[in-house]
């Protein structure tokens, strides 16, 4: 069944939503800590420092005025100059993994917002950020001047090439999307220092660790995950280049995982999903949803290249097998699948899903057809339960070019 779904089907809920106008502190303190209770901490975030910082820093500061009422969902948000600010759950989980010292210095390279370098400022000792968008830059560094944060120093341009005369770095931490590691961010990481990063194609990436020891580095892979490019001439610079003629999904059976993980490759922002080998509908491995906590979320997204001026709809298919689905506590809790299309800047977005299961059932194939905006260039897919309680599995998804131009 095809149908159509307000914003909130792409995000956790976090509760009426005020808006910004008349909002005062006090209510903008009790979302953070709903933000934190709701969304952090179930997600597994546990560090006591990281989620106090989670806690303070205020987002709405540091997104544009007219997306203030959305600034504590987890969701990412453009900000300008086809940038976004990071979804809070990224923001903690990669400040987490960065294991800040109160004695660090911090290199972060950023898109434009400044909100990384105001979460890490109270953990460290003095943050260096580089914004690549010279507009968001000084925007960034009035907001962060303007808040007080003192210890976070500021600069505008290739934040591949580092900040060679603050260097060494205790920690890196970089928010946008490289195709491999640059070496200058490797020479100015200190010995014993960490870095996370997200590394590979544009729309299959993974968030990489890297520790340096004894001069050499020693490489974990996270997690599956989907960061802007760093600049345009990263972007054109690209050895596979997308193609939005031909849309398709990897990793669509769940084959494939990351070594010692029942994490699938390729897709990414997993909550309460793993792969795993059981009675799939093909191959040997499924994904498994499960929730049982109303209004939790239970979901998975991956991000493919569609140009609408190439592909006119869109073939989406996918076996689905339920037990106990039963719909969650608002409307738009309805086990889906959802994909919401973007255009060049991210400035513009539309979604369709199809989906609404419930009850328990036996493998079922599932297929619709979904027009694509002829102004769409690249497409998030989710799969989730949004909400709903009880266990989804899937296998076998699929989009394809039904009708090309």
């Amino acid at each position: 069944m095809l149908l159509r779904l307000t914003a909130v089907m792409l995000v956790v809920c976090l509760g009426p939503l005020q808006t910004a106008e008349g909002q005062s502190a006090r209510s903008w303190q009790t979302t953070r800590d709903a933000m934190v209770r709701d969304v952090l901490q179930p997600g597994g975030i546990r560090d006591p420092r990281v989620l106090e910082s989670m806690r303070t820093t205020p987002r709405h500061e540091f997104v544009q005025s007219h997306q203030r009422h959305l600034a504590y969902v987890d969701m990412a948000l453009p900000i300008g100059e086809s940038q976004t600010i990071s979804g809070i759950f990224v923001v903690a989980y990669m400040t987490e993994q960065l294991q800040p010292e109160p004695t660090d210095t911090v290199l972060e390279i950023g898109t434009g917002s400044g909100y990384q370098a105001a979460v890490l400022s109270p953990l460290v000792k003095a943050v260096y950020s580089i914004e690549i968008h010279e507009p968001l830059g000084r925007r960034a560094t009035k907001t962060l001047q303007r808040l007080g944060y003192e210890n976070v120093f500021t600069r505008i341009g290739d934040g591949f090439a580092g900040w060679p005369e603050k260097a060494p770095f205790d920690k890196i931490i970089v928010t946008c999307s490289p195709e491999e590691v640059p070496q200058p961010l490797v020479e100015q990481l200190a010995e014993g220092g960490r870095m996370i990063i997200p590394v590979g194609t544009r729309y299959d990436q993974t968030l990489v660790l890297l520790t340096k020891r004894n001069g050499k580095l020693v490489e974990e892979s996270l997690v599956p995950s989907l960061f802007v490019p760093m600049t345009g001439t990263a972007e054109d610079d690209r050895v596979i280049q997308p193609d939005g003629s031909a849309p398709h999904l990897a990793n669509g059976g769940f084959e494939e995982q990351l070594p010692d993980s029942d994490t699938p490759t390729a897709w990414y922002y997993g909550r309460q999903a793993a792969a795993l080998q059981a009675a799939a509908a093909n191959g040997e491995w499924l994904l498994r949803l499960e929730n049982r906590d109303a209004g939790r979320p239970a979901q998975i997204f991956q991000g493919f290249p569609v140009d609408g001026r190439e592909v006119r709809r869109l073939n989406v298919s996918l076996s689905v097998r339920a037990e106990n689905l039963v719909p969650g506590a608002t409307p738009s809790q309805i086990p889906a699948v959802v994909v919401r299309f973007f255009n060049e800047t991210r400035s513009r977005s539309s979604l369709v899903a199809f989906g609404e299961w419930s009850g328990s059932f036996e493998w079922r194939k599932q297929q619709t057809t979904m027009p694509v905006p002829h102004w769409a260039r690249e497409a998030i897919m989710q799969i989730g339960l949004m909400g709903a309680t009880g266990r989804l599995e899937v296998d076998d998804v699929a989009v394809a070019p039904l009708e090309a131009l």
